[in-house]
């Protein structure tokens, strides 16, 4: 953050600490229909109880139930972690701003929003990458799975996910933090979205640009093609398979995986990949909410009411849950 340097081109004073500016940027949100702020903050506040609650019991689930101790489900608490770290970097702000009616965020704020959601979405990205794999493994090499897919590569290749994510977000707002900002101070979104502060700068983006194209192949186009070049594999060999049941228990095993990479992915690709006219800023609005707070919500609802052993350890540990309940009631003497 240090050497970030921000002017107006008006001729306002420009408060400086240590050399970081304390210029703020204005977040329009989901747009100013007063009549929309209460049942939006409701809405919101609701997907992101849900969202936290959901991801973090699967969590749990993997952690304690040793019949989930394989590396899908392994996989699986690592996607509800970067899911849970996902959703709070933007909806507690967004939260926060239907309740005061402040959409202000000062430049530190937006470069370290950008900076922990850049990370936890391309780490998701890899990681997706790596579920498709272990899939690919278990389905279309299974006599090898085992000596292929073992704990230490299990445990690596979640930790490499977490890594590059973290290093390709520190690489990119490194360079964002030491622009120049002169106005307009208004961003016409709910997050401090890339794309939209290089619009707001009056440096050269030039290298800015081309560093951030280079490593959106690398984090968003190299995974999704892994994945679907994983995807083909698998459906190949799914059509294959003689029995209808067997077809069908293989293919629930790629369900609700498949569901969030449609979610994930194809908002992601429409809103980065279609050209940003004016027209198509609004629909890029609603779909970047699909992709940051609806993707989020897909994954705990879409596991636990299509996976049958996270809905079995589930009962399981409700029925632990009650049995101590009980033992405590009856443990308590009565007066």
């Amino acid at each position: 953050m240090e050497g970030l340097q921000v002017d107006r081109e008006e001729d306002l004073p420009v408060e400086r600490d240590n050399g970081t500016s304390s210029w703020e940027f204005l977040l329009l949100g989901m747009g100013n229909v007063p009549s929309l702020q209460t049942p939006l903050f409701l809405l919101l506040l609701m997907i992101y109880l849900v969202t936290v609650v959901g991801n973090i019991l699967i969590i749990v689930l993997v952690v304690t139930d040793q019949h989930l101790h394989t590396s899908m489900y392994f996989f699986l608490g690592n996607l509800s972690s970067l899911e849970t770290c996902y959703s709070s970097t933007i909806l507690p702000w967004l939260l926060a701003s239907f309740l005061t009616g402040d959409g202000t965020i000062s430049a530190r704020g937006s470069i370290a929003q950008l900076h922990l959601f850049g990370s936890f979405s391309v780490s998701e990205c890899y990681l997706l990458a790596v579920m498709s794999y272990d899939r690919y493994l278990a389905i279309c090499q299974p006599l090898l799975y085992a000596s292929l897919m073992t704990w230490k590569v299990s445990l690596k290749l979640p930790t490499a996910s977490w890594l590059v994510g973290f290093l390709i977000s520190t690489v990119v707002t490194s360079f964002l933090s030491h622009l120049k900002f002169c106005g307009p101070k208004e961003i016409d979104h709910f997050f401090c979205d890339f794309i939209l502060l290089l619009e707001l700068t009056c440096s050269d983006t030039s290298v800015v640009r081309l560093l951030a194209f280079t490593l959106s192949l690398l984090d968003i186009v190299f995974p999704f093609l892994f994945t679907v070049a994983s995807y083909a594999c698998i459906i190949a060999v799914i059509r294959n398979i003689p029995s209808s049941v067997g077809r069908q228990k293989a293919f629930s095993t790629c369900s609700s995986h498949l569901t969030v990479i449609t979610v994930f992915y194809g908002t992601l690709i429409i809103v980065y990949m279609l050209p940003r006219t004016p027209q198509l800023r609004q629909l890029n609005k609603v779909f970047s909410f699909f992709y940051t707070v609806l993707t989020p919500l897909v994954n705990p609802l879409s596991y636990s009411l299509r996976t049958q052993e996270v809905r079995e350890a589930l009962r399981r540990m409700l029925r632990k849950a009650l049995a101590i309940s009980r033992a405590q009631n009856i443990a308590v003497p009565v007066s």
